[in-house]
């Protein structure tokens, strides 16, 4: 379906110049990885992508998909070979009668959610400005009022993709369903380049807010054994989640912050779901509490930003957990001991999945979420800080039942992202769509 002509987009081989801006492009992180692919293709349009994939496909070149870049590790950006940027696909199309819309990779999460705020919908994007759906959305999504709606991928309805053959077909229940079970949970391992995805939407929560206190880190084992204790109590309305930072506000030296962001019907029902937190035995040893606030998402997102600034350097990794708590407090004192400086922390959510999910790639959650994230500012301080987080990660790995792809670390420390059964179900439909191994694979694994 390749339109007349022979132009692929905007196109830099490595030595040209634009080469090495078009690779910085292609990560938010500022420490990007010493890795150079063969040639950099910035598709404007679909017609771009299908022509791209035919010509990797005709020269050998095995590709990467980057489409906003948020991948902590890179995994899109290899030695050799394709890198296909798809950031500029970010057509957006909302059809309010059906609830539905569709959305090319690119489009940022938060600017789904802002133009579906003018129609009183809702789509659970991304935490974080600037995280595009396209990675956002494969590797499973997790996003606001997610413990209620689900990581986002189950909100996928179908995507068109353009496979190794270079053939535009779409996926979805009906269509395809193998490649559409396959792209909801595969993340940087997916094996094919999405163009669009077809979206469901829901009513947006009237009321959207927050309530957090702020604790010394002196109280560390009084807020974990509490988290702990009420994470399957939590509704399903809040993100309970426990930030550990050296800068905090309220707070002297290192400390905590809890915080929970609320999703409800009501100013009534925000305030019944706040109270088991706000009148919680933690109270008394708070440094300071903030009640429920409502605020909208914008005043949350500014909340993120902060823990997750432009222009830095980051080293990520995590795992899901369902240890007791007296197993996993030596390796919290452990990080709260060797916590780089600010903005570097660590992250605890209370998740309690459901017992069963949708039949998907996606696969792998538990009942708690561990996340440590450093991060710098100058280049000089990698070594100080880069293996911070995967050397706290390991010293816990024999409590993880596995890790989420969207802080994924595996090329430095694979860890099982998806379940046994749904891996070789996985390298099955790969094998199908993909058979000369055309695109990349996760990091870690051939």
């Amino acid at each position: 379906m390749a339109r007349r002509g022979k132009s692929i987009g905007q196109t830099f081989r490595r030595g040209d110049p634009g080469y090495e801006s078009a690779r910085a492009e292609a990560l938010w992180n500022q420490r990007l990885p010493d890795r150079f692919p063969d040639l950099i293709v910035q598709a404007n349009d679909v017609y771009d992508v299908v022509a791209a994939v035919r010509m990797a496909t005709a020269q050998g070149l095995r590709m990467g998909v980057k489409s906003g870049g948020h991948s902590w590790a890179g995994n899109h950006i290899r030695n050799g070979g394709l890198l296909l940027d798809v950031s500029r696909l970010d057509e957006l199309q909302i059809d309010k009668s059906r609830m539905r819309a569709t959305a090319g990779p690119g489009r940022a999460g938060h600017e789904l959610g802002t133009l579906l705020a003018r129609e009183r919908l809702f789509f659970p994007g991304g935490h974080c400005r600037g995280v595009a759906i396209g990675g956002y959305l494969l590797q499973g999504g997790y996003g606001w009022h997610s413990r209620v709606l689900g990581p986002a991928c189950m909100s996928v309805l179908g995507l068109d993709v353009v496979t190794a053959a270079g053939e535009l077909v779409h996926a979805s229940p009906q269509e395809n369903p193998d490649l559409y079970w396959a792209a909801r949970g595969a993340g940087p391992g997916f094996f094919g380049v999405v163009t669009r995805f077809h979206l469901q939407l829901y009513q947006r929560p009237r009321v959207i807010g927050f309530a957090a206190q702020t604790f010394s880190i002196d109280h560390l084992e009084d807020v974990a054994r509490w988290l702990h204790k009420i994470g399957p109590e939590v509704p399903g309305g809040i993100e309970l989640q426990m930030l550990m930072s050296r800068h905090t506000p309220g707070v002297r030296g290192p400390g905590m912050t809890v915080v929970a962001p609320i999703f409800a019907d009501s100013l009534g029902e925000a305030w019944r779901l706040a109270s088991f937190f706000t009148k919680g035995p933690l109270k008394r040893l708070a440094s300071r509490r903030i009640p429920f606030i409502p605020s909208g998402l914008g005043m949350m997102y500014r909340g993120v930003t902060t823990h997750y600034p432009d222009g830095h350097r980051y080293a990520v990794d995590n795992m899901w957990t369902g240890a007791s708590i007296d197993e996993l407090l030596p390796g919290l004192h452990r990080i709260a001991e060797t916590l780089p400086p600010a903005p570097s922390h660590m992250l605890w959510m209370n998740w309690a999945p459901p017992p069963e999910r949708p039949d998907m790639a996606y696969s792998m959650e538990d009942d708690i979420y561990l996340a440590l994230y450093a991060v710098w500012k100058d280049a000089r301080d990698d070594a100080q800080f880069v293996d911070w987080p995967v050397e706290r990660m390991r010293e816990m790995q024999h409590l993880a039942t596995g890790c989420q792809l969207a802080d994924e670390n595996l090329g430095q420390r694979p860890l099982k992202f998806v379940t046994d059964p749904h891996l070789a179900r996985l390298d099955q439909v790969r094998a199908a769509y993909d058979p000369e191994g055309r695109f990349h694979s996760w990091m870690g694994r051939p």
